[in-house]
């Protein structure tokens, strides 16, 4: 695969403003990198859900090799290490805690991005500026505006960029999607996506000294700079709307989207979204239990969540697709099954499931050319169905969205919510 960008062109797109001391570097030194022949060599960025990514890097056969783990914690850092080791005893991948070290690095071909939502984008457009190609875990972005920028950032500098969404890899959910598409329950009218948990209070935060070897100041990067406190990190910064976008963006991403290959929509007409913070008074923003619905005009969706009440008397399925012949469960794995009218199971089907096949797709595809199957614009057009029912909840009622323009139809309060703001000299540019 070739880059038709010259390094004039590079140079004349690449440059960020820097007017705070921490600002991102320039790449304008970087020829963007060619995609190799044969192994792909690749940065981890984020040792917690990115260790699963280290593990598959490690495992792939010589599809690829592991040459930089990148953590803001040096103690994640330190065991991240030593998971590496335990795998594979040989290999020496560099220790970085500033990602931006791996981006200098011309030999480095691939940057996988498991981090916190606010990082998503960032990270993405600035691999691609600096010639990276990009997996990046869902949601990928932090707001509708990022969603946009990532797709035009693969788009100018031809990277490959695939999202972390892996049901779009598996076997059993490319094969439940064929036959829905396929007519195997006849016009489909709507999809119904469930998903229940049972996470505790996050209590309320004080203010407290920075834990040694946590660099606070790189992990907010482009986000506006606030003091710690001693329940955001590493997990609670997901209710919060400065860093994440809620349950609807952490897990609403994996069943909306296979709503959303399943209907063969795009974006909604209209969007609703009715919950609350109902179970604990503590610091979370976000709501832990509602009902998202989005209107497509001909079909309509809805996502049904409770953080807090894991509903074990209920055993309904993931996604619940509804057709004049009868009904297509998809399961939390990778299995379905399909009803008739009269609710008896007829076919079904199950594979493999995991990132393990979706990263390989993503490291075939640099080498060929090829689009993977969850190519970034895919994605974000799943991840916006998020971002939308975020903003008609902040908003407090329901979103006229016109799909053809991908604007929010007369609200100039909900429109505040679509980008955000950013630390100085962080601006996303493309």
């Amino acid at each position: 695969m070739t880059n038709s960008l010259t390094r004039r062109d590079f140079l004349q797109h690449s440059t960020l403003a820097a007017a705070a001391a921490f600002a991102p570097r320039v790449y304008a030194q970087n020829e963007p990198a060619q995609s190799p022949a044969e192994i792909v060599n690749c940065g981890v960025m984020g040792l917690s859900r990115g260790m699963a990514h280290v593990q598959r890097i490690l495992e792939s056969n010589k599809q690829a090799k592991l040459t930089h783990i990148c953590d803001v914690d040096q103690k994640r850092l330190d065991a991240g290490m030593k998971g590496v080791e335990a795998k594979d005893k040989d290999a020496k991948p560099k220790l970085v805690q500033d990602f931006r070290r791996m981006l200098d690095d011309k030999s480095l071909d691939a940057i996988f991005i498991a981090t916190c939502n606010h990082w998503h984008a960032p990270a993405t457009i600035l691999a691609c500026k600096a010639g990276k190609h990009v997996y990046v875990e869902k949601p990928g972005s932090h707001n509708a505006a990022e969603g946009q920028l990532m797709v035009e950032a693969a788009r100018k500098y031809e990277r490959v960029v695939q999202l972390g969404n892996q049901r779009r890899t598996w076997p059993a959910m490319r094969e439940a999607i064929e036959k829905l598409h396929g007519g195997a329950i006849g016009k489909v009218r709507y999809a119904r996506c469930t998903y229940n948990s049972e996470r505790g209070s996050i209590g309320k935060g004080k203010p407290a000294a920075v834990p040694d070897g946590l660099d606070w100041n790189i992990w907010q990067g482009p986000a506006p700079e606030r003091d710690y406190l001693d329940n955001i990190v590493h997990y609670n910064w997901h209710w919060r709307w400065h860093w994440g976008g809620g349950e609807l963006a952490n897990n609403g991403p994996h069943a909306i989207d296979i709503a959303r290959w399943g209907l063969n929509v795009d974006a909604p007409k209209h969007i609703s979204h009715v919950a609350g913070r109902y179970h604990f008074d503590d610091d979370q923003e976000t709501p832990d239990t509602g009902v998202v619905t989005f209107d497509f005009g001909h079909c309509g969706m809805a996502w049904d969540y409770s953080s807090c009440h894991a509903h074990r008397d209920e055993k309904r399925p993931m996604v619940a697709f509804s057709g004049d012949e009868g009904s297509l469960h998809i399961a939390d794995g990778a299995s379905y099954q399909f009803y008739d009218r009269l609710g008896k199971a007829t076919e079904s089907g199950s594979s493999e499931g995991g990132e393990g096949e979706h990263i390989r797709n993503f490291l075939t595809c640099i080498r060929t050319g090829e689009t993977p199957n969850s190519e970034i614009e895919i994605g974000q057009k799943s991840v916006l169905l998020c971002h939308l029912g975020n903003i008609a909840y902040r908003a407090g009622r329901v979103i006229n969205f016109d799909p053809d323009t991908r604007k929010i139809i007369g609200d100039d309060d909900a429109q505040q919510y679509w980008g955000r703001e950013y630390r100085p000299g962080w601006e996303p540019s493309v």
